[in-house]
């Protein structure tokens, strides 16, 4: 289906390297340049990737990309958790909960319409809509249950996938650029005690050099790492052994089971209780941070723009069409009830990419406060997100 590209997919040390080098610049060039700066690295390091995939330098899928988000994605949540205010998470919880909520009506009503446009040149499309409902509204995890449930065919459910992950990482930039319009800063409120704008390098100060020792970055990785261990192991035992016998069942086992959950909620309770500790912890935010640009270099990879026009150019539209309706409704209804458009933007990410990618543009953007609550809300999109996608497909297919 794609063309071999000059490295080859199990050319795992290189591509590692091609990865953190990536990273590694966009940092640099984040702290350097204010143009950078504005831009802000995480685009930077998405649109490296996108280039190398699209001059077929680097493969579009490989081993080395689902070690990012296997390893290197479950490391950066505790790390960069090791600072947060529980009670501050909490209050902050109960606002996103109302305009996730809101965002999740917009996938409803952007799948609606492109259904609508769309179905009479797309096969299928009532199973391709069930299947992207559950995915912008929980993620990955309900897009997999759905196309077994509705029993897509293979080869529609993997050019929905090109498109999806196509589509995405120009969301990713959308979303991240979003907050430096001129536009956007007149009219939404934004939060005043992040964030604020400056005629210097905003990356540069905020990343000022600070006193690491080697214990810090032992403890650091130690308890991450076990933190990790924990709450995979927890959620791997709840899986196996709670049975799921009704659709009561179904949904508690998905909430009490879930891995990034239970990992949330183990590491706020742990800093919680030995806070003076974490206080002292010097080197969490760094290496976090590190790890979250890795993570989207390779969110920018799959936007191979040959393969989207090649497999997927209607799949392109359809998906797209269901972000801009996602966005424009939490936006609008987000306007409306006065929130702020870190909370807007991050609700719609969550929804569209899952919580963990919304976590990775809390922390690209130095929304610190905001990485906790949307991790844990953006969880509630796992729970509903396979209900209403179920509906929608059996509504859906009464107009095929």
């Amino acid at each position: 289906m794609y063309l071999n590209a000059f490295i080859n997919k199990d050319e795992t040390w290189l591509l590692w390297a091609i990865l953190v080098s990536i990273a590694a610049l966009s940092i640099y060039l984040e702290q350097r340049y204010a143009f950078a700066s504005k831009i802000t690295g995480a685009i930077i390091a998405l649109i490296g990737a996108m280039i190398l995939s699209n001059l077929n330098i680097i493969p579009i899928e490989s081993p080395v990309y689902d070690q990012v988000w296997n390893y290197v994605i479950p490391l950066a949540i505790p790390l960069l958790l090791f600072r947060s205010n529980i009670f501050k998470i909490w209050k902050e919880s109960r606002r996103l909960l109302f305009i996730f909520l809101i965002s999740s009506i917009g996938t409803v009503v952007g799948v609606a319409v492109a259904f609508l446009l769309l179905h009479q040149f797309i096969p299928e499309l009532d199973k391709i809509g069930a299947m992207m409902t559950g995915s912008y509204i929980g993620g990955g995890v309900n897009f997999a249950a759905l196309s077994t449930k509705f029993q897509t065919p293979g080869e529609l459910v993997s050019a929905t996938v090109v498109a999806d992950n196509s589509v995405m990482a120009f969301y990713f930039i959308v979303l991240i650029t979003l907050p430096n319009l001129k536009f956007i800063k007149k009219h939404f409120k934004r939060l005043h005690t992040e964030n604020n704008q400056s005629e210097g390098n905003n990356a540069e100060a905020y990343w000022k050099r600070n006193e690491i020792s080697l214990k810090d970055i032992a403890y650091s990785f130690a308890i991450a790492f076990s933190l990790v261990a924990i709450s995979f192991k927890i959620s791997e035992t709840v899986n196996s052994v709670v049975p799921k016998s009704n659709p009561f069942m179904e949904i508690l086992v998905s909430i009490i089971g879930d891995q990034f959950l239970l990992l949330t909620t183990l590491t706020l309770i742990i800093v919680a209780i030995f806070s003076r500790f974490f206080e002292k912890l010097n080197a969490s935010d760094e290496l976090g941070t590190f790890l979250i640009y890795i993570f989207f270099v390779v969110i920018g990879v799959p936007a191979s723009i040959p393969i989207i026009i090649k497999t997927a150019p209607l799949l392109f539209i359809f998906v797209a069409i269901i972000l801009i309706f996602n966005l424009g409704i939490t936006l609008s209804f987000g306007k409306l009830f006065k929130f702020n458009i870190e909370e807007m933007l991050l609700a719609s990410n969550a929804n569209a990419g899952g919580p963990t990618t919304a976590a990775a543009l809390a922390i690209s953007k130095g929304w610190h406060s905001l990485v906790g609550p949307i991790l844990i809300i953006g969880t509630l999109g796992y729970v509903i997100g396979n209900y209403v996608g179920t509906m929608m497909g059996y509504y859906l297919s009464q107009f095929m």
